[in-house]
């Protein structure tokens, strides 16, 4: 017998179909850089996973702070289809992939001077530094593939194409793992080969990209979006759209660069143990950024279509899948350590001491897919202030004073707990701006009327 729903949840379908293609494209990307790190924390020499983590800091750095492209995408596109706005879906991608493609050229032009800054302010001993390098000179080159594929998925994803985007991220995923494979493992390339392997992978996922979104795209269509492509009025909304949610990457990101740099402060062990943990929080990450990618295009096109009545019922089953999935990978942790973490390496002076600070990743994780969800959420309304103030806040307020005193006491405790203060912070600041968007909604929406 057919189990009967509420018809304020006739959306769930959609929201888990979205879901599992978003989280398998998504969990894809952190599989295959695990497999990057057992590679490389297999070898002899653990100076390259510390390089390898140390130079991919800045690359998260640097990517994430552009993530606005995706987000900025998803959401709007999400209501242009709501709205059956084909003209104006069109105009989103073009206007994105223009910024895009700008972006990466700009890093490409600039990469000396960010590669020397960088290895100028971390604190690593030389061979550590030298690996980093090595990566850095190669991976670079793709950047501005990883921009023009976040405009595309954010674009995919805000039309409800995300197997379009899973068999981007298979390929795109499944080729770095192949590379990696050759290039560390049987050439023995190490820190070189990982970075080649990223750059590649990134512009083969590209092509793909390029293919799929082109399928049911008329060039009558292009032309006619191009010619209305300029609008002032669409620039600068778009502009203060991702104006704010590149505040909220830099909140991020700095966070995450200044986490990286004091554990490389406390020694290349202590380095080399935040890396391994890292890699399950990025895991847990990618898995509930695949919730909060569903809930974002079904906000948008909720908003799209004037369905306000359909946010609180989308928020109840997002917030509890995203949780549940993010307190199961902390609990996995806890109850098996040395398995997870003995894929990653065979070096037991590292595992062991990891078992003292994966307790926090309860505390972490489970903020962390709240937080995530709510983003989502926002950026389908397309409202990016709660979602830049909410990391400014964690960055400012919870994660800063106790990374000071990490530095101070020189204690990796702390700096977990500072960690800790940051998603806590992030979360409450944006879960206490929710309630105001249903009654903001309701009243744009009778005025309409």
């Amino acid at each position: 017998m057919k189990l009967s729903l509420p018809s304020q949840y006739n959306f769930l379908d959609r929201f888990f179909r979205l879901t599992l293609a978003n989280v398998v494209s998504n969990i894809i990307v952190p599989l295959s850089g695990l497999i990057s790190v057992a590679f490389l924390g297999h070898l002899e020499e653990i100076r390259h996973l510390a390089g390898v983590a140390l130079a991919a800091i800045l690359f998260d750095y640097i990517y994430f702070l552009f993530n606005f492209l995706r987000m900025g995408t998803t959401g709007v596109t999400a209501q242009a289809v709501g709205r059956d706005d084909r003209e104006e879906m069109l105009r989103v991608v073009l206007r994105n992939g223009l910024v895009a493609l700008g972006l990466g050229t700009a890093i490409l032009m600039l990469q000396y001077p960010i590669r020397e800054l960088w290895f100028a302010i971390v604190s690593a001993t030389p061979e550590v530094k030298a690996s980093g390098i090595d990566y850095f000179n190669v991976r670079i080159w793709g950047a501005p593939a990883v921009l023009l594929n976040w405009v595309l998925i954010g674009w995919l994803l805000g039309r409800e194409m995300s197997g379009k985007v899973l068999l981007m991220s298979v390929v795109g995923n499944g080729a770095n793992v192949a590379f990696d494979y050759l290039y560390i493992v049987r050439w023995e390339w190490a820190s070189t080969g990982a970075g080649i392997s990223q750059a590649l992978s990134q512009y083969l996922m590209l092509l793909v990209g390029l293919v799929l979104a082109s399928q049911d795209i008329q060039f009558k269509e292009l032309q006619t979006a191009f010619q209305q492509l300029w609008d002032w009025l669409a620039f600068k909304s778009a502009f203060t759209l991702n104006g704010n949610i590149f505040v909220r990457s830099l909140a991020n990101m700095t966070t995450w660069a200044a986490f990286g740099n004091l554990s490389a402060l406390m020694g290349t062990m202590v380095l080399a143990e935040n890396a391994l943990l890292l890699q399950i929080i990025l895991l847990s990450v990618f898995l509930v950024e695949g919730i909060g990618f569903a809930t974002e295009t079904l906000t948008g096109n909720f908003k799209g279509q004037t369905a306000n009545d359909q946010f609180i019922p989308l928020l109840q089953v997002a917030v509890g899948t995203s949780l549940s999935a993010g307190l199961s990978i902390a609990a996995a942790c806890i109850l098996f350590p040395e398995t997870i973490f003995g894929l990653l390496s065979d070096h037991t002076e590292i595992i062991e001491p990891i078992k003292v600070y994966v307790p926090w990743l309860i505390l972490v994780l489970g903020c962390q897919a709240i937080a995530s969800t709510l983003d989502g959420y926002f950026g389908g309304l397309a409202e990016g202030e709660p979602i830049r103030n909410a990391s400014l806040y964690g960055a400012l307020l919870g994660f800063a004073p106790l990374a000071g005193w990490a530095w101070q006491a020189h204690s990796n405790q702390i700096l977990w707990l500072a960690m800790s203060g940051f998603m806590v912070t992030k979360m409450v600041a944006i879960a206490v701006q929710v309630p105001s968007t249903f009654q903001h909604n309701s009243e744009a929406i009778a005025s309409l009327d």
